[in-house]
């Protein structure tokens, strides 16, 4: 066994190799760029070395400096994780050329595999079913447009040397071919530097199910049985679980098989997965067609931890030090049932656009890592981390097991419930939804899953204005009382003589403004009104700090909340879904406009959208100032004081995090 690897990667990945080696007393070297010199994965590993600039291209894939890293630590061996060189024969074979091991498959398979079209050649060779398509050299576009009126519409145009979805387009009829053709060329030169394309039958209601496959250097194989990976958006996969839902074990044996048949085309050594399209057809039976080889260690390879109870990474590092598998194929057993979420930076409802900043608020469920029956979270970032622009926007990755498929997918909405993130946008309550639609619930699986279900997945609020405004003033109250004393005379909620006290509440929610009234009833009872006419909701407020959360009692509800202050935003977490309030208590917002001094930030993360004055600018107290747009609705930034506008420090169009200052404003005398 090696005594010291080299992580040639970042991230969650680069943190989850290293917990293996260290568990197997095995020394690590991480590598590290610019954006990552104070990065987790960094911080786990035994040593790190600098391998330049921000951008991938200036490190990450800079394979002679990591290559050089791993020479000068004294490292045996080369872990590249998945992404960036891990399925870069020519890195392979550098690494073989300066006498490190690389721990994953010879450059041989990875160049085999490599190309959608050839791979697809040596599987017909191989007895492996492929999807009725073209996968020849000849990229005459007239050739090809036959070649999809022979294979009938709708067909798929996919890039050869394509991933990611990149490179990929639906054509429903032989009228759109050309213009599709002539889109994806263009589109995988760009990404791939390659514009071969093959095409294939598109399936019908598809499955995407794919079979873990290892080997060793003494010619054995076998397959960790399979994963469902349907459930994706814009062809990249959002939840994966093991087994595959209604998968008899025929059609695992049939599948498994196929899979070391591929593997053992390319003399495969290491830990690879062989990708399947399913076809569901009308009698409830399946058919199964190759799609690729990843010649590397998957995302979604803890779901098949779990179900085995092996762990990959080891079997890595035991297969490439030269040993055989661990266990044969009679060995191996599945036992319950996995799913794994993918935590992502970014906003479903804006075409799922990547979110960047930093995690104010970090908080996960109570999770081990490789224990069945329990929550795993695999994450690279800390409380406090930034998810920066030059890398993927996962944030984490959260795997569930239980005995039976009902089990794991209540465990799975219980620990999203459970995972706050404040500081930027994520996916968290969209996979909750995902995850509790009826399709997901009942396994209707298939790769159109999202857009089938999308009434119910986007653009939707899981709490109501009530309960989340009900929640926001808890918050206020309990800071207020710790803020203020037990003095019964200073407190904004104690003694007082007359009759009852109201104090008023704004808030902005959902794009809607709304106001609340709180009285304060003799004996110290609260009873709060959300909303105006019809719509108003009220009744008593009961709440009490319970540890860093709120046991909240509003209008026939009771529930416990976790509230967190960005500014004037209020994030808001319960078991039913998690929402954002701006709570504006106007009390508060007064005495902090009249000390504000004439310096004006913004009080939300938003788009500056205009500016009303210039530098120069005499304006009066309360004036309109400025116009910001956030939470999907506009807000005024007004004057708290008379004075002249010295500059304007933003200009309309930008972008702004919460706190920055948009103008100087010097008060008037």
């Amino acid at each position: 066994m090696f005594t010291k690897i080299l992580i040639a990667n970042r991230g969650e990945i680069a943190c989850r190799v290293a917990a293996t080696a260290r568990r197997m007393g095995v020394k690590t070297v991480a590598v590290y760029s610019d954006a990552d010199a104070g990065a987790k994965h960094v911080a786990v590993c035994d040593e790190a070395v600098h391998i330049g600039g921000s951008a991938p291209k200036e490190s990450y894939l800079q394979w002679q400096r990591i290559i050089d890293a791993a020479k000068a630590t004294g490292a045996q061996a080369v872990h590249p994780g998945y992404g960036f060189l891990s399925e870069n024969e020519e890195f392979a074979q550098a690494c073989a050329d300066a006498g490190l091991v690389f721990i994953g498959p010879p450059p041989s398979a990875i160049q085999a595999m490599g190309l959608k079209a050839e791979s697809k050649q040596l599987m017909e060779k191989a007895g492996v079913p492929l999807v009725p398509g073209y996968h020849g050299a000849d990229q005459d576009p007239a050739l090809l447009q036959r070649e999809a009126d022979r294979i009938g519409y709708p067909v798929l145009i996919k890039a050869s040397a394509g991933g990611g979805g990149k490179g990929m387009r639906a054509v429903e009829s032989a009228a759109e071919f050309a213009d599709a053709l002539a889109s994806c060329q263009r589109e995988a030169i760009n990404s791939f530097g390659d514009d071969a394309v093959l095409i294939e039958k598109y399936v019908q209601r598809p499955r995407h199910i794919e079979i873990q496959v290892f080997g060793d250097t003494q010619g054995n194989y076998v397959y960790l049985f399979e994963r469902d990976c349907s459930v994706q958006r814009r062809h990249q996969k959002v939840l994966e679980e093991a087994p595959a839902p209604g998968m008899t074990e025929a059609m695992r044996q049939q599948m498994g098989n196929a899979a070391v048949a591929a593997a053992r085309a390319v003399n495969y050594v290491g830990a690879g997965t062989v990708e399947f399209i399913v076809e569901q057809r009308a009698d409830g039976s399946m058919n199964f067609f190759f799609m690729e080889m990843n010649t590397r260690l998957q995302v979604e390879h803890p779901v098949t931890e779990a179900i085995t109870g092996q762990d990959l990474v080891e079997w890595q590092l035991r297969v490439a030090s030269g040993e055989p598998l661990p266990l044969a194929q009679d060995q191996l057993r599945i036992s319950g049932h996995a799913i794994e979420a993918r935590i992502c930076a970014e906003n479903p409802d804006n075409n799922f656009l990547p979110a960047t900043g930093a995690l104010h608020v970090y908080g996960l469920p109570a999770h081990v890592a490789f224990e069945r029956g329990t929550v795993r979270v695999d994450s690279g970032v800390r409380q406090g981390d930034a998810i920066s622009p030059f890398y993927d926007s996962m944030v984490a990755k959260l795997i569930v097991h239980g005995d039976t498929r009902e089990q794991a997918l209540a465990r799975l909405d219980e620990a999203l419930a459970q995972t706050h993130i404040v500081g930027l946008s994520t996916n968290v309550q969209f996979l909750r939804r995902v995850a509790r639609t009826d399709s997901f619930a009942k396994a209707q699986l298939d790769t159109a899953l999202i857009p089938r279900e999308q009434a119910v997945l986007f653009k939707r609020e899981d709490v109501g204005l009530p309960l989340a405004a009900a929640s926001a003033v808890a918050q206020t109250l309990l800071r207020e009382r710790a803020e203020e004393g037990v003095d019964p005379f200073s407190r904004r909620d104690g003694f007082h003589s007359h009759g009852l006290v109201q104090r008023r509440f704004e808030f902005e929610f959902g794009g809607e403004h709304a106001k609340a009234w709180l009285t304060y009833e003799r004996g110290g009872s609260l009873t709060l009104a959300v909303g105006e006419g019809d719509a108003q909701v009220a009744g008593p407020l009961v709440f009490t700090a319970v540890g860093d959360a709120i046991d909240l009692q509003f209008a026939g509800q009771r529930t416990r909340a976790s509230v967190y202050a960005q500014g004037e935003m209020d994030h808001v977490f319960t078991p039913a879904g998690a929402t954002q309030i701006v709570a504006i208590d106007l009390l508060a917002h007064s005495g902090e406009a009249a000390s504000e001094g004439g310096r004006l930030t913004a009080p939300m993360p938003g788009k500056v959208v205009s500016f009303a004055v210039k530098a120069g600018d005499k304006v009066a107290k309360g004036q309109a100032l400025a116009v910001m747009e956030a939470m999907k609705m506009e807000h005024t930034i007004a004057a708290p004081v008379d004075g002249v506008v010295q500059e304007l420090l933003y200009a309309p169009g930008d972008q702004v995090t919460e706190g920055a200052e948009l103008l100087k404003l010097a008060a008037a005398a």
